[in-house]
């Protein structure tokens, strides 16, 4: 369990600070769903991609990622964690910090690879 969390775990979050949407993307499973705060459900590599190269052409990112839960189970694994966001306004330069929970869940595809299928995310501060 502790190779497959780190292999996952690191991969993901390594892509996440690539700062880079084809980078993160190649990571993703084809029917990947992002439930990220305050913004209906993506659904898909396409409609990711699409989210994460305007979220990376706004923000210069940075995200701490600490698992505080991982399961395997067979082909699929379960993963609790605990975040701390940095992104740097690329217009600005204004600098918004996040902490909150959320859950990835990675499947492990034909080739061995463990990719996120899911990835729901929520902050930590009241909502407005």
């Amino acid at each position: 369990v502790k190779a497959v969390e780190k292999a996952a775990h690191d991969s993901y979050v390594t892509a996440i600070n690539s700062n880079s949407a084809d980078t993160l993307a190649a990571g993703l499973t084809d029917d990947v769903v992002y439930q990220s705060p305050g913004e209906p459900e993506l659904v898909g590599k396409a409609a990711v991609h699409a989210w994460l190269v305007n979220y990376f052409n706004t923000y210069n990112a940075h995200w701490e990622k600490t698992s505080i839960g991982f399961t395997v189970n067979g082909d699929w694994a379960f993963e609790r964690y605990v975040y701390k966001a940095t992104e740097t306004d690329r217009k600005t330069g204004a600098v918004i910090t996040d902490v909150g929970k959320g859950i990835n869940i990675f499947r492990r595809g034909a080739d061995g690879k463990w990719r996120v299928a899911i990835d729901g995310w929520n902050s930590d501060k009241a909502a407005h």
